[in-house]
């Protein structure tokens, strides 16, 4: 069961160089007057807010577990996932549509383009570094899954949250600056509209996408597959256990329920069996650091 990331590394990693560029951004934008730009202004200031959003979710998430919430709070990095996910789609996405879309008509040229270029082109420098150092926490969680396969099947909402936002600013970043390049060759304004728009539309899909896989958290999903068969596993592999009927495991921000119900070994007194059952919760949990809880149900069928 894999969480050796470092999700919190991550999200300072990328508030530290969205917080750079955001600043560089917002400066060419008012001084060309690039609606490319000011979209992508926006965004990194959105980005900055996200992932202090995010670091507010990993505090709560840590609260230890009480007679209303018994299984904790490890959850509520979901939720705060979730509304990042919503920032995203509308600060973000529907923004920068709406700023294209009302300066298409618009016939003012940018002033100062090599500026945006230069601004644009440190930009897509200091995110690549960003996408590079949260790539790397990714890989460590990941193992030999694809990234793809990773994005659908991880439990580490904010970890999936900062690549989507590095992903989403990078290619925001080249659609910018391809829209400023169009713009000072023709000597036409709307193709920097345009790719406001452009920018605009990929926020939307990537915030849905987000939004979509971290929905499944929320409604309660399980531990990751390869996990699931792990733990499985490691129970049938025990000698007080002679088989497993049912595993239900249920993923809580960082930490893991794990409920099982189990045929167990031959025991001559109902004491011999509870201390056969304590041994199986004491084994399970040190060999998954991450289950917390552990809940046996011993049976003789299913």
């Amino acid at each position: 069961m894999s969480h050796s990331a470092d999700s919190l590394k991550s999200i300072f990693f990328a508030l530290g160089a969205n917080a750079v560029i955001a600043g560089a951004k917002l400066f060419a934008a008012l001084h060309t007057g690039s609606n490319a730009l000011l979209a992508e202004a926006i965004h990194s200031f959105a980005d900055c807010g996200n992932q202090g959003l995010l670091l507010v979710g990993l505090k709560r998430a840590r609260r230890p577990p009480t007679p209303e919430h018994p299984l904790g709070f490890g959850k509520a990095i979901y939720f705060w996932s979730f509304i990042v996910a919503l920032i995203l789609f509308s600060m973000g996405g529907l923004f920068s549509i709406y700023e294209g879309w009302h300066k298409l008509e618009a016939h003012a040229g940018m002033e100062s383009p090599w500026l945006a270029v230069g601004i644009l082109v440190f930009s897509l420098l200091m995110e690549a570094v960003s996408l590079y150092g949260c790539l790397r926490e990714v890989d460590k969680a990941r193992g030999r899954k694809s990234l793809w396969r990773w994005f659908r099947e991880t439990r580490q909402s904010e970890l999936l949250v900062v690549l989507g936002e590095d992903l989403a600013a990078l290619a925001g970043l080249l659609l910018a600056l391809c829209a400023v390049l169009l713009a000072m060759y023709t000597g036409d304004p709307r193709y920097d509209a345009a790719g406001s728009i452009a920018i605009g539309v990929l926020l939307v899909v990537v915030a849905v996408a987000i939004g979509a896989e971290v929905k499944g958290l929320l409604l309660g999903q399980s531990v990751e597959p390869e996990a699931r068969l792990a733990i499985r596993d490691y129970l049938e592999g025990r000698e007080e256990v002679t088989g497993v009927f049912n595993l239900l495991t249920l993923q809580l921000g960082n930490d893991v329920m794990v409920a099982v119900k189990a045929r167990m070994r031959h025991a001559a007194a109902v004491a011999d069996l509870m201390t056969d059952i304590n041994r199986c919760e004491a084994g399970l949990k040190a060999a998954f650091p991450e289950v917390r809880w552990v809940f046996f149900e011993p049976d003789l069928d299913d």
